[in-house]
């Protein structure tokens, strides 16, 4: 117990900037760990807070944005990718289960390497198997190779997942003050957010539907048969094949592939030039103070029962919502809304969320009042995806007015939970590491995400599946919210330490 101890209050870079007075009983609480008593100690306890965080968590973000972008490429250009692969719905489905597959996979390696190299490894590493997953995209577009190396490729993007969506909080602690954490958390979360934006839009606008025109439909046929989209069968030749220039379509999606490992390979270029996992000096005295080690704080958090509620009210709405949005248009295209339509949807349910994410982080009265201030969003942001699933049914006028404004404002008023669902986590766990707390955070989303798009691969299953699938998603996890009791372990932490004079570094 004393080793514990210990490791609570052994200062970073061997600066002791605090004592951690704890019971040994409080120390044994599997729902939490209280901090009640902290005491400065020393002379040299400096806090600096650098101008450069800003840099450092653009650098992050843009890294998480292309990330994202990367999972879901082929989402809102799904009708091409069946034109020129012949991928069906089982394998366009697949594409983007392979972000959760390999989130499952590598989040704890990547948490014990946050907890035991830094920021800067993690993301060096994060960044090149983006690079080197985008750039396998870019070898052919030959159906029989081409698949199977857009499929690894995706795999290795999806690796880098568990740091592209779970470092912002742990960026907001190492570089940030307390009054700018959850700030820098949504900062951080919308850059990932933004990547589907990013891909909603750049994805149609760089790879169109080609139209040919109809007299020029019968010198396209044996273009299509030797390319190999539909093999020698001529009877599986159907109309939507006839109607669509597929060597065009061919020709923008590989420009669409060297688009994005050109960008992928700066991203990773500026990890190399400037990306230090922390400052010299720490911007809080909870900065300063050693996490438990990783062994230890993993199974801490294993029976931390008011974690396990956090993770599953975000990993089950959060983990189903975001993957019902990266096939959006696979979805929606059964119910007559256009390629088009979806791409616009999905774009601007994006903005919300990452307006809504920063409005919430401005907002710092909502510390210490987050819980019903969640049960609140999800109340009324399911009841906008309900008005929106019956409107795809015909049960309520199904214009586009409807559609638009249904979508828009359900993913304003979830979207804007997201950031609160990373700082209180990082709160009820402290002092585990925000590392292994948020990536196993995340890693609830993804297997809940992973399960959903898994059922997509069952035959004949069709999509209506999916629209209730989100609604039950939603509405069960506000039980669960009234069962949360909050805890703010590292923020009493913050408030009760003597605060000293904090120096804006311009370096």
């Amino acid at each position: 117990m004393a080793e514990e101890n210990q490791l609570l209050v052994g200062g970073r870079n061997g600066l002791a900037y605090g004592t951690v007075n704890q019971s040994s009983s409080s120390l044994q609480d599997s729902q939490q760990t209280t901090l009640p008593n902290v005491q400065i100690q020393g002379e040299n306890n400096k806090i600096k807070v650098y101008k450069r965080r800003w840099y450092i968590l653009t650098v992050y973000g843009l890294m998480s944005m292309t990330q994202c972008a990367v999972w879901n490429t082929f989402s809102p250009i799904s009708e091409v990718g069946v034109h020129v692969f012949g991928w069906d719905t089982a394998g366009l489905s697949l594409l983007t289960n392979w972000g959760p597959i390999a989130y499952v996979l590598g989040t704890f390696q990547f948490s014990w390497l946050l907890d035991k190299k830094g920021l800067r490894p993690a993301c060096l590493i994060s960044a090149f198997l983006v690079a080197a997953g985008t750039g396998l995209r870019c070898i052919t577009t030959q159906r029989a190779v081409a698949t199977p190396l857009i499929h690894f490729g995706q795999f290795l993007n999806g690796l880098a997942g568990p740091i592209a969506m779970g470092g912002p909080p742990l960026i907001s602690a190492e570089w940030f003050p307390p009054e700018q954490r959850t700030t820098a958390t949504a900062v951080g979360l919308i850059w990932n957010t933004l990547g589907l934006a990013v891909s909603f839009i750049l994805g149609p606008y760089l790879v169109p539907l080609r139209e040919l025109h109809p007299n020029n439909t019968t010198m396209n046929i044996s273009t299509i048969v030797a390319q190999g989209v539909v093999g020698d069968n001529y009877t599986n030749l159907t109309n939507s094949f006839i109607d669509y220039d597929i060597p065009k379509e061919r020709d923008d999606l590989m420009l669409y592939m060297y688009y994005s490992c050109g960008w992928s390979v700066f991203c990773l270029l500026l990890f190399f030039t400037y990306f230090p996992s922390k400052p010299p000096l720490p911007p809080s005295p909870t900065a300063s103070m050693q996490r438990l080690e990783f062994k230890v704080g993993l199974k801490k958090l294993l029976v931390n029962r008011t974690f396990w509620l956090l993770c599953f009210a975000y990993g089950v709405s959060g983990g189903i919502l975001s993957c019902w949005q990266g096939v959006l248009d696979v979805n929606l295209s059964d119910h007559d809304v256009s390629q088009d339509m979806a791409g616009w949807l999905g774009f601007y349910g994006v903005i919300a969320t990452c307006v809504a994410a920063l409005g919430v982080a401005k907002a710092d009265i909502f510390a210490k009042h987050t819980k019903w201030f969640l049960i609140g969003l999800y109340l009324s942001g399911g009841a906008c995806f309900i008005v929106f699933v019956l409107a795809l049914i015909s049960v309520v006028p199904d214009t586009a007015v409807v559609l638009y404004s249904t979508y828009i404002i359900a993913n304003l008023l979830l979207g804007a939970s997201s950031p609160l669902f990373f700082e209180m986590a990082c709160e009820v766990t402290y002092p585990i590491a925000e590392g292994i707390t948020n990536l196993v955070l995340t890693l609830v989303n993804n297997i809940a995400g992973l399960v959903f798009l898994f059922v997509q691969l069952i035959p004949n299953i069709g999509t209506m599946w999916e629209n209730w699938c989100l609604l039950g998603g939603i509405f069960v996890c506000i039980p669960v919210l009234f069962l949360y009791r909050e805890s703010y372990n590292r923020l009493d932490i913050d408030i009760i330490v003597e605060e000293k004079p904090k120096e804006e570094v311009k370096s």
